[in-house]
């Protein structure tokens, strides 16, 4: 099986078609979608065939150029933006789907190039910077991890899927992890199962495997407890949406690890993408979870666990409060919460900078 690579990225456009990796066949098959068809991208994202809030980011930016070649805007202008609303829409967590849909629909607005050409232009922009930010993230997340960790090794803790299948390449939280490794500093991975779908499980090992990175799967609940024994040196975590006073919506399970993490004493670090920082959302409270109803609960890969009909409360993410991490990486800074930093800042580190 091949992993995301410049050969075999994540997600890309071919001959007329949104081409990904359907992550809901991994670890056992290697399968692609061809989305020639916005309801075929939408159903993507909604299944979590493609995942991770850069990499639904630059779907739903080829889904604006997928939209304009089967509803011409010059011909169908309801139509089209019906499509694109769908699109907007199929996930609400994540900034970056609405975001990244949002400049391509202005790119086509301001361009003088006929739409399909212009959509296509600014989603190939949106994935060049997701990939970009990914190597930035890595490296600049790694020196500054082995800062806090007083030059490593490191035994660093994980939830959900952070790596080349959540953005386009390498990823957020995890190309630390990658970066990490290849620097020579990273003693093991330890990635939690991540219930109800198991992204860490199923795909962050897949990812681990393919980079020859050392790792031990944990469950879910072990996480905080290990922390408690000393088990791990750092929490890095993605992000679908931080708010604008640093509160972080990720994957459920994130906040209990931050809980853990506080009371560990162990450095907790979001690692996300500029694009995932959302100024126009004030704080945690105001970020809509999505609840994605008890099937995936009382089931585990479609077997049956529970007694039918049960019902389920299954929000897929949690918002972990500011006070509780340490750091926000991106690609562009450092911003420490923890010293008081706010996400206003404007000045940036470099990996030099830090050590």
């Amino acid at each position: 099986m091949a992993a995301p690579s410049s050969d075999n990225p994540t997600i890309e456009w071919v001959d007329g078609s949104i081409r990904m990796i359907d992550q809901t066949r991994l670890p056992g098959e290697f399968a692609i979608i061809n989305a020639h068809h916005v309801h075929t991208l939408v159903e993507a994202i909604k299944t979590l065939a493609v995942r991770g809030a850069p990499a639904i980011g630059v779907a739903g930016a080829y889904g604006v150029a997928l939209a304009t070649r089967e509803f011409p805007v010059d011909r169908d202008r309801s139509a089209f933006d019906e499509a694109v609303q769908t699109i907007r829409s199929a996930r609400p967590t994540a900034v970056n789907l609405a975001k990244r849909v949002d400049e391509v629909l202005a790119d086509i607005r301001d361009s003088s190039l006929p739409a399909e050409r212009a959509a296509l232009q600014a989603a190939d922009r949106i994935r060049d910077e997701e990939l970009e930010a990914s190597v930035a993230m890595g490296d600049r997340g790694a020196y500054f991890v082995l800062d806090l960790c007083d030059g490593g090794p490191v035994r660093a803790m994980t939830i959900c899927n952070t790596g080349g299948l959540a953005t386009v390449e390498r990823g957020t939280a995890l190309a630390v992890i990658q970066r990490l490794h290849e620097l020579g500093h990273l003693t093991e991975a330890l990635p939690v199962e991540t219930r109800p779908l198991l992204q860490g499980g199923r795909l962050t090992t897949w990812e681990l495997h393919r980079m020859g990175a050392p790792f031990r799967l944990m469950v879910d609940s072990a996480g905080p407890f290990l922390l408690s024994r000393g088990q791990a040196d750092v929490v890095l975590i993605g992000a679908d949406r931080i708010a604008a006073n640093g509160d972080t919506a990720n994957k459920i399970g994130s906040f209990s690890l931050a809980l853990g993490a506080r009371h560990a004493g162990v450095p907790f670090i979001v690692v996300a993408p500029e694009s995932t920082i959302d100024m126009a959302t004030e704080t945690g409270t105001d970020i809509e979870i999505e609840d994605r109803g008890p099937t995936e609960v009382i089931t585990a890969m479609g077997t049956p666990i529970a007694e039918a009909h049960t019902d389920a409360v299954n929000p897929a993410f949690d918002v972990t409060p500011a006070e509780l991490i340490t750091a926000i990486v991106t690609e562009r800074r450092v911003i420490r919460l923890d010293q008081g930093d706010t996400l206003d800042r404007i000045d940036s580190l470099a990996p030099e900078d830090i050590l």
